[in-house]
């Protein structure tokens, strides 16, 4: 996926800003799900996604909203 928009992720991803690449991703994939993120953050921080999602959630989301980026409650 991040081959699709030009990141090299073993090199680029490491100083990327996570939410660019997201809404670079969401601009390819508009169902590109919110555990990309996650994950992404993930990978940065040499963290499990789950951890990123259970601690930083509400964070992302605000960020993600003021970008016009998140996800529509059904």
């Amino acid at each position: 996926m991040l081959a699709k928009i030009g990141i090299d992720p073993a090199g680029q991803l490491r100083t990327a800003d996570v939410f660019d690449v997201y809404a670079r991703l969401h601009q390819v994939m508009p169902n590109v799900p919110l555990n990309m993120l996650y994950a992404l953050i993930g990978a940065q921080e040499n963290l499990p996604w789950q951890h990123i999602k259970n601690e930083r959630k509400t964070e992302m989301l605000l960020r993600l909203d003021n970008m016009g980026l998140a996800p529509k409650r059904k």
